[in-house]
């Protein structure tokens, strides 16, 4: 739908940290945008590229001063009788009439109830660390109106397969290829969001296994995996659920939700494992947690979920147990139950923690190998 003009690179790599100080469990990475740096949420499960822009009617508060469209030399408004406007309407499911104004507006609903409204416009987009690399004319929205869970960010990167995302958007550059990986503390320390297909630059030692993206009509700009089976401690679980299990993988959802008859098989065989640990109250979502307060040392089962293709994600350590409390008397499972079988499974960013996961969207397949990516 929309293609902006690219220089001709391969590759290039950003630096992604943790958005703790901003008040959000999710990643963010720096970019420029119509020459003003904006802090983004990197998104695998949404789409439009947005940030809060001025004037703003109803904006959060965020730590880098607002995108101002009149003080760019490059942002230009997106008209709503405009082809790109229209495509966008019916990717989006808007489809939404040219009203009073003439502006390409735009509404985009979360999952958690958070939402922006605001316009599309057109910008000079700067990617990289460094020697940066250009985009022209990339479309994005300059939110408005904008209420949710975005802490002090300045809004998100969309990096799922619609034609509006940013993948999409630079295909021609990157190739429809991108890969992170996620850092597990949050004192700073700097993963990377590496878009492009060079492996050259991967810290990783380990073989990269690969699994096919399973097609959904329904849901088709997500990323689905098909789950074969997890195993804890080495043991592997019996239900005969897995194979029948799409997941969506999700950089922007932190905690991964599964499917209850898997997720009760889970936490029996975690619990089994664990028993020897006193348990603690649950924690929203968290059902299963422990008081590890006198413990100096805690023995946690390895757990590995496993995909078609016999592609393997060996869940890190600091991806398994979230602290509540800081003195560890309320330590919980970081893995939780869908509400019903029939709802969508998710593998959250929590449990894909000094993991380099890797994205081609041309050849539909997605890649894991353990890397650490934890260091300041």
């Amino acid at each position: 739908m929309v293609s902006g003009n690219i220089k001709a690179v391969s590759n290039t790599e950003i630096p992604l940290t943790s958005g703790v100080d901003l008040g959000i469990l999710n990643y963010i990475v720096s970019v420029e945008l119509g020459g003003q740096k904006m802090t983004v949420i990197v998104d695998t499960g949404s789409d439009l590229t947005w940030v809060q822009c001025q004037p703003c009617k109803m904006c959060y508060n965020q730590r880098d001063p607002l995108f101002n469209p009149a003080t760019s030399s490059s942002y230009q408004t997106v008209l709503c009788n405009s082809s790109t406007c229209q495509d966008f309407q019916v990717v989006m499911g808007n489809r939404g009439a040219c009203g009073s104004t003439p502006t390409c507006d735009y509404v985009v609903s979360y999952g958690d109830g958070s939402y922006t409204r605001g316009e599309l416009g057109r910008g000079h987009l700067n990617l990289g660390n460094g020697s940066q690399v250009g985009v022209d004319n990339f479309v994005f929205g300059c939110g408005r109106n904008d209420r949710g869970l975005f802490g002090g960010a300045s809004g998100l990167m969309g990096l799922g397969r619609s034609s509006i995302s940013l993948v999409s958007q630079t295909a021609a550059l990157f190739g429809g290829f991108f890969s992170y990986c996620l850092p597990a503390t949050d004192n700073g320390a700097s993963g990377s969001l590496i878009l492009g297909r060079n492996s050259s630059v991967y810290k990783t030692s380990t073989p990269i296994t690969y699994t096919r993206m399973i097609p959904n009509p329904q849901l088709s700009t997500f990323y689905f995996l098909n789950l074969t089976s997890i195993t804890v401690g080495g043991v592997a679980l019996q239900t005969p659920s897995f194979g029948n299990a799409a997941m969506l993988i999700d950089s922007g959802t932190v905690i991964t939700r599964l499917p209850p008859t898997i997720y009760k098989a889970f936490k029996a065989e975690f619990l089994k494992q664990f028993s020897e640990y006193p348990t603690a109250p649950s924690f929203s979502i968290l059902d299963t947690c422990f008081n590890l307060s006198t413990y100096q040392e805690v023995d946690i089962p390895t757990i590995k979920l496993q995909f078609e293709g016999k592609a393997e994600m060996t869940v890190d350590v600091n991806g398994i147990l979230y602290f509540v409390k800081t003195d560890a008397s309320q330590v919980c499972l970081a893995l939780s139950s869908l509400s019903y079988e029939d709802e969508v499974g998710i593998v959250g960013n929590y449990q894909q923690r000094n993991q380099r996961v890797i994205y081609d969207t041309k050849k539909s397949k997605l890649g894991f190998a353990p890397e650490s990516c934890s260091f300041t």
